[in-house]
C-alpha cells in the first residue's frame, strides 16, 4: 500500500508560477504584476532589463531550454524577431479579438499592450503649427537648419528608423537621414531633454514620443512647448510605437500565461497604462 504521507504530498496543490522577461521598466509595470499575483494567486518572477534587445538575444540563445513563459517588450520589433524564430506561441482567439488587428502580429504570436505616438515637439513662440512640415520627409527642408534636435542612440528613435526602412525602403531612409544630418541637428541622449530644450529656446523642433511633454508639463505647467502630428494622413512620421507581450513556445504554464495577458488587456489595467 502507498504511504499516506506520500499520497498527501502528491495531492497537495502547487502554486502557479510564471517567469516573465520584461523589457518594460520595473517602475512602470511592477505594481501591475504584483496586483495580478494578489488577484489570481499566480506568482510572477520577473527578470527586468532596460535593454529589450539583450533580453531578446537571451531568449533566442536559450531557445527551447528557456524557463521564460512570457516576453514583455518595450518595442514590438523584438517580438516580431522572436516570432520569426519560432519562439512564440499563437495566442488564443479571445485574446487576439481584444486587440485591433493592426496592433497584433499577423500570425497571432503577440499583442500590443500599450502604445505611444511619435510626434514633433515645437516652440509655438518661434513657429506656428501650420508652418511646420506636413510630412516627416519635409522635416529635411533647409529652413530648419540649426533648429532641430534628435536622439540617435535612443531606442524609440532606432525603432522609428526601422519602421522607415520598412515603409520607405533603405535608399530613401538613408538619404533622408543624411539630409537631416546636413541640417546640423543638436544631439540629445533621449526624448525628455529635447522637450526641455524646446522650452528653453535651445532648439525649435524635437523628434520625440508624445507623452514626454505631458509628463514634464505636469511638473512644470509653464513649459513652453507643444506637440505636433503630421497633417498628411498616413504619414510615416505619425508612427504608433507599440509595447507588447507574447507567450514563449517553451512555456509549460500556458493557461497561467494567458491569464496574465488577459489581465494586461483588461479595462482596469489599460486605464492604468493610459493614465499613469
Amino acid at each position: 500500500t502507498a504511504d499516506p504521507k506520500t499520497e498527501k504530498a502528491v495531492a497537495a496543490p502547487q502554486s502557479e508560477k510564471l517567469v516573465l522577461y520584461s523589457g518594460r521598466s520595473q517602475v512602470l509595470v511592477e505594481g501591475i504584476l504584483k496586483d495580478f499575483t494578489a488577484e489570481t494567486g499566480i506568482e510572477v518572477e520577473t527578470r527586468f532589463d532596460k535593454s529589450t534587445q539583450a533580453l531578446a538575444n537571451r531568449l533566442a540563445s536559450e531557445g527551447a531550454k528557456t524557463d521564460a513563459d512570457l516576453f514583455f517588450a518595450q518595442d514590438s520589433g523584438y517580438l516580431g524577431a522572436l516570432s520569426a524564430k519560432g519562439l512564440l506561441k499563437k495566442l488564443p482567439a479571445d485574446i487576439l479579438g481584444t486587440v485591433p488587428t493592426h496592433n497584433q502580429a499577423p500570425e497571432g504570436h503577440w499583442v500590443a499592450t500599450s502604445g505611444r505616438a511619435r510626434v514633433l515637439v515645437f516652440d509655438p513662440q518661434k513657429v506656428k503649427a501650420e508652418e511646420l512640415p506636413k510630412s516627416l520627409q519635409g522635416l529635411a527642408d533647409a529652413r530648419w537648419k540649426g533648429q532641430l534636435g534628435w536622439a540617435p542612440s535612443n531606442a524609440s528613435f532606432q525603432a522609428h528608423v526601422s519602421a522607415l526602412r520598412h515603409l520607405w525602403g533603405e535608399t530613401k531612409t538613408e538619404a533622408w537621414l543624411k539630409s537631416i544630418q546636413e541640417l546640423e541637428p543638436k544631439t540629445y541622449p533621449k526624448n525628455s531633454p529635447q522637450v526641455k530644450a524646446v522650452s528653453n529656446g535651445e532648439i525649435t523642433i524635437g523628434w520625440v514620443n508624445h507623452y514626454y511633454l505631458h509628463k514634464l508639463r505636469a511638473a512644470n505647467p509653464e513649459l513652453k512647448a507643444a506637440n505636433y502630428s503630421f497633417a498628411q494622413d498616413g504619414d510615416a512620421g505619425n508612427l504608433m510605437m507599440l509595447s507588447g507581450i507574447g507567450i514563449t513556445s517553451a512555456s509549460k504554464n500556458t493557461a497561467a500565461a494567458e491569464k496574465l495577458v488577459r489581465y494586461l488587456l483588461s479595462e482596469k489595467v489599460q486605464t492604468r497604462f493610459t493614465q499613469e
